[in-house]
């Protein structure tokens, strides 16, 4: 599923206040929850444009049916995702903060999303008993370096077991406690580093299909 895909730039808009309101709500929203939840909230912002960018880049939208997100926040990676994937996909978000999932269903008008309020480590359940096929991707922006230890082997258990054979597990990470997790859970993995966002992050894309990527 890994694929480099140049992301053709475009003339910035010009803010409008609606837009303004919109950006000050969400960043109020993510800055709040991440001290009420720093265990579970990797950042107090939101994803820059270039972090969003350098992750979605290499994936192949064109075949994905079903896009699954850990941890979406406000929204910026969902957005993004939403923008690339096909008409007939679905984005399934999991987050355990009802406010982070209240906020996506108010904001975001779009049939293929669907928001859950419920832990990562549920997928497989959720998968079932909404009927959903196997993920082509999973992108996660949890914070696995102050995850229990035994929620994030859950959580990289059940990632597998939904995935699909050539499926891709994406992650963004302030530190690289993920890595070994998912050369154990997942197969062989390509990292990157971005420093245009705060704070920077590593980059990982994880593909069963190729064991020897570093």
């Amino acid at each position: 599923m890994l694929e480099t895909v140049a992301i053709p730039s475009t003339r910035a808009a010009q803010p409008d206040a609606g837009n303004l309101r919109g950006q000050s709500a969400s960043l109020g929203l993510s800055i709040r929850t991440f001290f009420e939840q720093p265990m579970m909230v990797g950042s107090a912002f939101p994803a820059s444009r270039w972090l969003v960018r350098h992750m979605l880049a290499r994936l192949n939208w064109q075949r994905m049916k079903l896009f699954v997100e850990f941890g979406p926040g406000t929204g910026v990676f969902t957005r993004a995702a939403l923008d690339r994937l096909p008409a007939d996909a679905t984005l399934l978000a999991f987050d355990t903060s009802p406010a982070f999932i209240d906020h996506l269903r108010d904001s975001i008008q779009d049939s293929r999303l669907q928001a859950v309020c419920a832990p990562a480590a549920n997928v497989a359940t959720l998968l079932r008993d909404r009927g959903l096929p196997l993920a082509d991707c999973i992108l996660s922006g949890l914070p696995f370096s102050t995850l229990d230890p035994m929620d994030a082997e859950r959580t990289m258990a059940a990632s597998r077991a939904i995935l699909e054979p050539e499926g891709i597990f994406c992650a963004y990470q302030m530190r690289r406690t993920i890595e070994p997790l998912l050369k154990k859970h997942i197969g062989g993995v390509r990292s990157a580093y971005e420093w245009r966002n705060i704070p920077p992050c590593h980059l990982y894309w994880a593909d069963a299909t190729n064991p020897q990527a570093n």
